[in-house]
């Protein structure tokens, strides 16, 4: 207790300019205050206030120990209000980017509700497909589709993502249906671009092991919505997420093919700047997607 006392004390000096006006801030004598900045000093070995008789600064040092302090005792604050009787509501605003497709079917629908429950928060949704950085463009969370390569960032993972190989039964019955993996070179193979990691191939496990299939095609597009809408149409194979074909499949408008071979799902992954000092806010969001995607049900209806 003696420790946050003086974390307190600290964080309450530096940012009110005077030990009197902590004092008066926390209902004690300056003295008290003073010998708390002192012991906090003498513990760390370092000075972190310079005073006189007019004016109070902070050393190099006191500056970046200060936003440490503050972190620390916000995270206090909040675990503390959390699991109290009631807590806190989370505040401020929200910015997060999702995929455009899944974006629309899979996070969109989800906020209304969220807001409600939240009524201090505010929340902006960027739908697209493009890789934000989220530090450069400063969103607090970005959703992403497939295997992490981005050591700067921290992924939590949500849901799995398993992905199916589809085509139109007319499409099929036309250029008839692909066996074995080897056989997709014989058809015509709709690429998402060069995202996703398709560019590499389309992943199947063969002899027990998984393998990036090359794949060509006359029609690629870096828009998931216009890929789905081609196969829809009768031009070619797709490898898709089930979340976007589940009910083309089921309602026969769309055939899955080589699901003996179908690779292990990648995931569906909650990206944050960081995972330490994360804000009320985005705990709240990403515990929502979680808490939702855990659910069968919610993908056996959506």
């Amino acid at each position: 207790m003696g420790k946050f006392k003086q974390l307190e004390s600290f964080v309450a000096v530096a940012t009110l300019g005077s030990l009197s006006a902590a004092a008066r801030a926390e209902g004690v004598a300056p003295a008290m205050i003073g010998r708390r900045i002192n012991a906090l000093e003498e513990r760390l070995g370092i000075k972190l206030l310079l005073r006189s008789t007019r004016r109070l600064s902070l050393t190099s040092e006191g500056e970046a120990f200060l936003e440490e302090a503050q972190r620390i005792l916000r995270d206090l604050n909040e675990t503390e209000a959390r699991i109290s009787q009631g807590g806190i509501d989370p505040s401020g605003h929200l910015r997060v980017t999702a995929p455009a497709g899944f974006g629309r079917r899979h996070v969109a629908p989800l906020l209304p509700a969220f807001i409600k429950r939240h009524p201090n928060m505010t929340i902006s949704l960027d739908l697209s497909d493009r890789l934000v950085d989220l530090i450069e463009e400063r969103y607090d969370c970005a959703i992403r589709i497939g295997d992490l390569d981005d050591s700067q960032i921290v992924g939590l993972r949500l849901a799995d993502n398993k992905r199916v190989i589809v085509a139109a039964p007319e499409y099929l019955k036309v250029h008839g249906v692909p066996r074995l993996p080897g056989d997709l070179a014989q058809h015509n193979c709709l690429s998402f671009g060069n995202q996703g990691n398709q560019a590499r191939g389309w992943l199947l496990r063969q002899d027990g092991e998984v393998r990036a299939i090359r794949v060509k095609g006359n029609m690629a597009c870096s828009d998931g919505s216009v890929l789905h809408q081609w196969t829809l149409d009768g031009v070619g194979l797709a490898w898709r997420s089930l979340w976007e074909v589940r009910e083309d499949l089921e309602a026969g408008r769309l055939v899955s093919v080589l699901d003996e071979y179908a690779a292990p799902a990648n995931g569906i992954f909650a990206m944050l700047p960081e995972r330490r000092h994360l804000p009320l806010r985005v705990r709240a969001f990403v515990d929502m997607l979680k808490s939702t995607y855990a659910q069968s049900s919610y993908w056996d209806a959506n």
